[in-house]
């Protein structure tokens, strides 16, 4: 990739980071003052649990292009793994083809669906319901490029043989020491 696109891509990266981060301490802020409020108070914000229940929501379609780019989603990669690099390259090519499929799909269910999510307006807040439902657009979008840019790299050959498998190993499992002996 050249140097010139990569700080751009960071610079969104962190953005949606810091959002997912914004949407995780105003839930923890809403419904940690309802309990307050509720138990010491007897009182409570009635829109506190519809806008944690919105940052919820937010918080999780963000979180998976961002777990997209990184790559963390679940997958199992044990055939994968023992392949040559072009059966590597095969399987990389049909998983990406399949997610493009899924975000077409999902996109597209949320154009024939956006009508009436956006005349439905929200109990308590009043918000229209094309800001909850409408996340299907960005996230099919955002994952759909993620994948992109990833077949791109594959046409130019700039993957490494690490890059052609889709999932990665937690920290905690490359972090951990070999047992000495063969004994854990």
């Amino acid at each position: 990739m050249s140097t010139s696109s990569q700080p751009s891509r960071g610079f969104v990266i962190r953005g949606l980071e810091a959002f997912l981060a914004f949407c995780l301490v105003a839930m923890v802020i809403m419904v940690f003052g309802n309990v307050v409020l509720r138990y010491g108070f007897d009182s409570g914000l009635v829109m506190s649990e519809e806008l944690s229940r919105f940052a919820f929501i937010w918080l999780v379609f963000v979180g998976a292009v961002v777990a997209m780019h990184e790559g963390s989603h679940l997958g199992v990669d044990s055939l994968v793994r023992v392949l040559p690099r072009g059966g590597k390259i095969v399987c990389l090519l049909a998983s990406e083809l399949l997610i493009l499929a899924c975000c077409a799909m999902f996109f597209w269910g949320t154009w024939r669906q956006h009508e009436v999510n956006a005349t439905t307006i929200a109990q308590v807040t009043g918000m229209s319901m094309i800001w909850i439902f409408g996340m299907g657009y960005f996230t099919s979008v955002g994952v759909a490029l993620v994948s992109l840019h990833k077949l791109w790299r594959l046409a130019r050959g700039e993957l490494s043989d690490d890059e052609l498998i889709g999932v990665h190993e937690s920290e905690e499992q490359v972090a951990a020491p070999a047992p000495v002996g063969g004994r854990p």
